[in-house]
């Protein structure tokens, strides 16, 4: 049974080499040749690749050499670093016991300080001198605080000898003490005088307006004469009742530079700022140093200066006819100022409406009969406007006739001018000829027959 599997293996392998053998007859001539240049292609191949392992095996060495002198060099840094470590160890166990030598030595000499101190302690007693005296600290805090325990206007670089340092001490003290009321209470005397003289003027206004215009027209006709008369006529009527037109602007000459005064001296205290002004305010402007943001307290400042202009509180009545142009030009300040206030931080804005209610209340007083009799105030007489000489007119019609006045008294002081001009030349020139022939040169007369004859033909 082996011997017939061992024939049959046998004869297998004869069928698979003849079946080779078959193969190989039948490749091609091209393809042998091209498994020749591989085989050849393949020797090569394996020559370089015995050429590469052996240059990397000398890379190798020249590697392992590298790597000992590495390791040889760590070695020698290893043992650098622990010499290094034991003398630090060393260093700081000498240095330890430098320092516990000096501290007894140190503690043995405040013993003996010591023993030396309790031996001679009675015999310095004597020698100590007396304390300086303690300084007055609370002084210069008084002289650096008020008494509303705020710093002084002085020591946040305000106040001085100028209108608008003397408006900041003025404030200060005010604030300290009495109360903004004092400001306006000081200006009050001014306030009766001009109302009396408004009220002589007002009772007076029908004379005054006849003289007025008989000097107008006088003007518009060039009667320099008649408009010099009429103008000495109606000073000499002023003087005669103590008429001043002046007196009626007096108030506000004088309240321009205090308003001006306190009113620089309030930006500064809020540039500054006053500590109580981020405070001191009331419901929705609390902080005074700030506008306000709602734009109330500006359309509340021009609407009582309306009021202020409308009722005459500051200009003394400014009803007379010939003042109504400029009563419509002071209606129209507060839309002018609205817009520039809007930015006014609050303290200025509150001090400018506490004092046009301060005038609407003094006006309101004095218009009391009892009060005008105290302060010998005339009182005021109504006329019919239709019954005066000057009729009124409106804003229109009087800007009008006060442009054509003033065309007209330009013409005439161009007239004026013109005659002045023409009565110099006159005098420095050559006579000038008025006449048809010249009578110093005659001639003879022509013999001829007489007029009435050549008619007669």
């Amino acid at each position: 049974m082996l011997r017939y599997f061992s024939f049959a293996k046998y004869k297998g392998c004869r069928n698979a080499l003849k079946n080779v053998k078959d193969v190989n007859a039948t490749i091609p001539k091209e393809i042998k040749n091209f498994l020749k240049e591989v085989q050849c292609n393949h020797s090569d191949l394996l020559n370089k690749l015995k050429i590469n392992i052996s240059n990397a095996g000398i890379k190798l060495q020249e590697s392992g050499k590298i790597l000992s002198s590495v390791q040889n060099t760590l070695e020698e840094r290893k043992s650098v670093y622990k010499s290094k470590h034991l003398r630090s160890r060393y260093i700081k166990r000498e240095a330890e016991k430098l320092c516990d030598n000096l501290q007894k030595r140190d503690h043995d000499k405040a013993n003996v300080a010591e023993n030396a101190a309790a031996a001679t302690v009675t015999q310095s007693v004597d020698s100590i001198p007396e304390p300086p005296p303690v300084p007055d600290i609370a002084q210069e805090i008084v002289n650096q605080v008020n008494a509303l325990g705020e710093p002084t206007f002085a020591s946040l670089g305000l106040g001085g000898y100028s209108p608008v340092g003397l408006a900041q001490m003025c404030f200060e003290y005010v604030h300290v003490t009495l109360g903004t009321l004092i400001i306006r209470i000081l200006l009050f005397p001014l306030v009766v005088i001009a109302q009396r003289n408004a009220a002589r003027m007002n009772n007076y206004l029908p004379q005054m307006q006849a003289l007025q215009l008989k000097m107008t027209e006088a003007r518009q006709t060039g009667n320099q004469i008649d408009a010099a008369r009429y103008s000495q006529e109606l000073m000499v009527f002023m003087k005669e009742k103590n008429l001043n037109p002046l007196k009626n602007m007096i108030v506000p000459l004088v309240q321009a530079p205090v308003f001006v005064s306190f009113f620089m001296a309030l930006r500064q205290m809020c540039n500054a700022p006053v500590e109580s002004l981020t405070t001191g305010g009331l419901w929705w402007f609390t902080d005074l140093t700030l506008p306000d943001q709602y734009f109330l307290m500006p359309i509340i400042t021009s609407a009582t200066l309306y009021a202020t202009i409308e009722l005459g509180t500051d200009s003394a009545k400014l009803s007379s006819q010939n003042m109504q142009l400029m009563k419509y030009v002071l209606r129209g300040m507060p839309l002018v100022i609205l817009p520039f206030t809007i930015n006014f931080p609050g303290a200025i804005l509150v001090y400018w409406v506490s004092t046009n209610f301060i005038s609407l209340i003094q006006v309101g007083i004095l218009r009391i009969p009892t009060v005008r009799d105290y302060f010998n105030i005339e009182p005021m007489q109504k006329f019919n406007p239709e019954n005066l000489p000057i009729k009124p007119k409106g804003f229109r019609e009087g800007l009008r006739d006060s442009w054509t006045n003033i065309k007209i008294s330009k013409e005439l002081e161009d007239r004026r001018r013109l005659d002045e001009m023409q009565f110099q030349r006159a005098g420095r020139g050559p006579i000038v000829k008025t006449y048809k022939y010249d009578p110093t040169k005659q001639t003879e007369p022509m013999k001829s027959a007489p007029i009435s004859a050549k008619k007669r033909e």
